[in-house]
């Protein structure tokens, strides 16, 4: 689903570019991307970041809605699901009190440290651990 969700905001780009007569490169120029950048978000086959979709919003002079008017309702469905998953392990995670004394104590420690301690802790998990 996630793909076709891409593929959808691709076109939308690409329709709205078109529209305002720009070229890849221009609107690559304004948003700080190479045109090839703006290629693969047109085709879907790199997603757009939350970020990239303001830049291209402002720079096409659209609402960040625009890009998804059009999609379908079970796509849209697939998205709100995926937003609660996300809050709901987040908040599951956030209510133990293990976790919120684990940020106090890190927050207390100087940078040096917290950088220490964090690669320190990625180490242990094998390095599978996100950077934020």
């Amino acid at each position: 689903m996630s793909n076709d969700i891409d593929v959808h905001l691709g076109r939308r780009l690409r329709r709205r570019r078109r529209l305002l007569g720009l070229t890849q490169q221009q609107l690559a120029g304004t948003v700080g991307v190479r045109f090839q950048q703006i290629q693969k978000y047109e085709c879907g086959a790199n997603r757009i970041s939350a970020a990239r979709l303001w830049q291209l919003s402002e720079a096409l002079e659209v609402p960040v809605g625009y890009f998804y008017d059009g999609l379908s309702e079970a796509a849209r469905r697939e998205i709100a699901g995926q937003a609660q998953n996300v809050e709901a392990e987040g908040g599951e995670m956030f209510a133990r009190k293990e976790t919120m004394d684990l940020i106090r104590a890190y927050y207390q420690l100087g940078e040096r440290p917290r950088r220490r301690l964090l690669d320190l802790a990625k180490s242990l998990n094998g390095g599978d651990i996100e950077a934020a």
